[in-house]
């Protein structure tokens, strides 16, 4: 007759799945529990069965729970679980563990594998006690006892020949990549957020895209951020109701009513030393019907502040797909435009004429810009703070927004519409209790549109005289008419002194708003080739040049096409452009390589199609225009000659490249001449990385124009050799003037 063990409630039934599991069982799973780092296996006295249930009866579970804030490991039985053993009858044959626990199974592992264990806890009560004496603990004890706390300390196991090593989640597809910055923010439009027109108010909209921007920024740096500025908004789409803008739909504007999304989203496109750049996009979904269109695109600064508001060093941002390659490195262009952007704006005020003339149209008088005039005040409290207690950016951008459209209002007589925001500066911050003042009044009106000057400023108290300067920014509105198109604005006669200083700036900014939009903001193919220079668009063409010849850098779609010994050659078919890039490591240094290739009056030393090449503008330390003749083509019976802006960049942190990008420009004291082709120029540029110390890797970039394909398509067919042994007379150029340009720059 089989030997009967003893059961839970002490009768001798069978054991079955309700049945306590055997100890073999129980010490299996506790050792598991164990190999968890940072867990500690003890047991919980509330997860105890009760004392009816335990094989040993109520004795052993007595002497258990005198054990249970101890480590389940007895000095008697190492190795086995501690909990009480069932007592079965001696059977001959049978081992001392078989007699012990007649229905269990052999262990999975034996016991000297958690030896380790066993002697880290020994030496952690021995660590308590030197604690308690103030005795030194030598270094290597603790960090034994420290690995065999979070588990075994041998070696992992090999693997077999021909074992493959199982992947986490193989049964699942690998994740794709994704920007650990990244926040998505989708919001129901609710009638508290439109205005009296049906649509979505412009001020609650900001208030949305600043929350997700500055979410975005702080899942980056970790800590408290705040805003500093927003860059100029075009809004390319209005949020109304079908049924309230029937005129919004006959121009190609959205429709979207109460009850339809609006998705935000936002990331990090670069991070500097204690700001970073954040770029939101902005769109509305149909729910109806499911269409999406875009509302708008933003970038926004944030700094990240520590504690008492001092700076912290953020780390920098890696950026994993096409895109935000492109965006990373054309966010250190952008951030170059926005510290320029006050003195590109006082250049063009000096040069351009210091009388105001207002002109007339259609004989209508002239509105005094004093009665536009608004000022408004705003108690600060605390829902209209952030997590750190300060004014929330979005609420104060959303009560510019209001103060800014009655102004509007006041000159036209009508509901104006927004349709831009030049750039929200943040001077300073404010607190809950404080009272914000906001002024508006328009500046000056065109035609059909007008911008509204902005301001707010803060005081503590209400006897309070001194007030601080918070935020300005300046807005541009229209008015449309029935068929959705802009109406003409009366003419703004501007109050003397300071107003008609804002009347002459408001005209220069409207300017620079024009070429920005029509240098920066079209598509590439859709700039001319030669686009006008002057001071007020210098800022964007040198923007557009670097920004160009930076996105095609980033392209992903190269092909290797030709290698010849240390020269290689790429190309790139996309739309109706063919570009190639050729490159190959030379031993010099970068920047040596950089002040070489950037003087275009050396290129005919190693260049053959170069014969000439004169500056003709010094715009600056980075960006320079020359008057460039080149060789014969085989078609023509002239030599060509081109006007190209030179612009160049030094690394902007750790990891970029020297850049030096062409482009052509127009110029009016250089015209086409009969004795010359003009030829023009897309995109073309050197990018140089450094390697080492000694060494670079030089690399040349070309959109092919029309007139270059047949001479590109024969080199990368290989017919002809031209390309690759200009290249190749561009290293010897390099390691010649190496030296030279050492010992000029120890003369100066």
């Amino acid at each position: 007759m089989p030997p009967r063990s003893r059961s839970l409630g002490g009768d001798e039934s069978q054991h079955h799945p309700g049945a306590p599991q055997s100890c073999w069982q129980r010490a299996s799973a506790s050792h598991r529990s164990r190999r968890q780092p940072g867990t500690f296996p003890a047991a919980s006295p509330a997860k105890l069965p009760s004392a009816g249930h335990f094989p040993g009866g109520p004795r052993s579970a007595k002497r258990y729970l005198k054990k249970s804030c101890a480590w389940p490991y007895s000095r008697k039985r190492a190795g086995v679980c501690a909990w009480p053993r069932p007592r079965a009858p001696r059977q001959p044959g049978l081992d001392a563990r078989a007699r012990r626990c007649p229905d269990a199974s052999p262990p999975s592992q034996p016991w000297h594998r958690h030896l380790p264990q066993m002697l880290s806890f020994f030496w952690l009560r021995c660590l308590l006690k030197m604690v308690k004496g103030n005795i030194i603990v030598p270094e290597d004890i603790l960090s034994f006892c420290c690995n065999g706390l979070q588990g075994s300390t041998s070696a992992p196991r090999a693997r077999e020949p021909g074992e493959q090593e199982e992947a986490p989640g193989a049964m699942a597809s690998a994740p794709a990549a994704h920007n650990p910055t990244e926040v998505q923010m989708s919001q129901l439009v609710q009638p508290c957020h439109t205005n009296h027109r049906g649509e979505l108010s412009t001020g609650q909209l900001l208030k949305w895209i600043d929350t997700a921007a500055c979410l975005s920024a702080e899942r980056h740096a970790g800590c408290p951020c705040v805003t500093a500025s927003m860059d100029d908004i075009y809004f390319e789409h209005t949020i109304s109701q079908p049924s309230a803008s029937p005129a919004g739909q006959r121009d190609g504007r959205s429709a979207l009513g109460v009850g339809q999304v609006v998705n935000i989203k936002a990331k990090v496109n670069r991070a500097f030393n204690s700001s970073m750049e954040v770029g939101i996009q902005v769109s509305y979904e149909d729910l109806c019907s499911g269409k999406h269109c875009s509302i708008c695109k933003a970038y926004a600064t944030f700094v990240a502040q520590g504690p008492m508001g001092s700076k912290v060093r953020l780390e920098p941002v890696i950026p994993q797909t096409e895109e935000e390659k492109i965006e990373y490195s054309i966010a250190a262009e952008r951030r170059r435009m926005r510290l320029v952007h006050k003195d590109t704006l006082k250049d063009l005020l000096t040069s351009s004429p210091q009388e105001t003339e207002l002109e007339t149209r259609d004989g209508s008088g002239a509105v005094p810009a004093e009665r536009t005039r608004v000022e408004s005040v705003e108690l600060v409290l605390p829902p209209h703070a952030n997590h750190l207690g300060n004014t929330f950016g979005g609420q104060i951008m959303a009560w510019m927004e209001n103060v800014a459209t009655i102004a509007a209002s006041r000159l036209c007589h009508a509901y104006p519409t927004l349709r831009a925001i030049e750039m929200f500066h943040f001077r300073g911050p404010s607190q809950v209790g404080d009272r914000l003042v906001l002024k508006a009044i328009v500046n000056n009106a065109f035609k059909n549109s007008m911008e509204v000057g902005v301001s707010a400023e803060a005081y503590g108290q209400e006897m309070s005289v001194s007030r601080r300067h918070i935020n300005s920014a300046f807005m541009t509105f229209v008015v449309l008419d029935q068929q959705g198109q802009p109406r003409t604005l009366p003419m703004v006669a501007p109050e003397p002194g300071d107003g008609e200083r804002r009347y002459r700036e408001a005209s220069a900014r409207n300017k620079i708003r024009l070429d920005r939009k029509y240098v920066v903001s079209c598509k590439q193919t859709e700039v001319p080739l030669s686009v006008p220079w002057d001071h007020s668009n210098k800022v964007y063409l040198s923007y557009n040049n670097v920004s160009a010849l930076k996105m095609l850098v980033a392209n992903a779609n190269w092909a290797l096409a030709r290698e010849k010994e240390k020269v290689r050659m790429y190309t790139l078919e996309e739309d109706k452009f063919l570009s190639f890039r050729i490159e190959m490591s030379v031993c010099i240094p970068a920047s040596r390589a950089f002040s070489l290739l950037s003087n275009l009056r050396r290129r005919h030393e190693w260049d053959s199609h170069y014969v000439s090449a004169e500056l003709v503008q010094k715009v600056d330390d980075d960006d320079m225009i020359y008057h460039v003749v080149s060789q014969k083509l085989r078609n023509e019976n002239k030599p060509q000659d081109f006007v190209i802006l030179a612009s160049r960049r030094k690394p902007c942190s750790k990891g970029d490249p020297y850049v030096v990008a062409f482009r052509s420009v127009t110029l009016p004291t250089h015209p086409a001449r009969p004795e010359f082709t003009r030829g023009e120029t897309l995109c073309s540029g050197f990018c140089i990385w450094p390697e080492s110390q000694e060494m670079s890797k030089v690399a040349y970039y070309n959109q092919a124009m029309p007139g270059y394909l047949t001479y590109v398509t024969t080199n990368v067919a290989g017919l002809s050799s031209d390309i690759c042994s200009t290249f190749e007379a561009c290293e010897k150029f390099l390691l010649k003037n190496k030296e030279d340009l050492i010992s000029r720059l120890q003369d100066f």
